[in-house]
């Protein structure tokens, strides 16, 4: 039987995959078997972590809010204040309302006065 030569396609494809492995440690950036291992692993975290990512962010906002609405008086709090968003139809996102606490409590005070009366 005559001798095949493979030609460069399997040393393309792992060379793709080692640029993608480049800045991982030892044997993940160098053997091709830990490398695909590695990437899988790396896809399905950043999958997981960019919806963790919006979770996190809310997460923060929210306490943002809550902090500042509580410190104008102690009766009122985040979920009355947005309640209140929503039955007066007034549409500021949670995460306009965490940048006007932190940049401007008056500004978030007299929205939230203006939503009571």
């Amino acid at each position: 039987m005559t001798r095949v030569k493979r030609g460069y396609i399997a040393r393309r494809r792992r060379t793709k995959i080692r640029l993608f492995a480049s800045t991982f440690r030892g044997a993940h950036s160098r053997l091709t078997r830990t490398i695909t291992q590695q990437k899988m692993k790396a896809l399905v975290s950043s999958h997981r972590d960019r919806g963790r990512k919006k979770r996190d962010f809310r997460r923060l906002w929210i306490t943002r809010i809550n902090a500042v609405t509580r410190e104008n008086d102690l009766s009122y709090s985040y979920s009355r204040l947005i309640h209140d968003l929503y039955k007066r139809q007034v549409l500021l996102n949670r995460k306009i309302l965490a940048q006007i606490a932190i940049s401007n409590k008056n500004c978030l005070y007299i929205i939230s006065n203006k939503i009571i009366k």
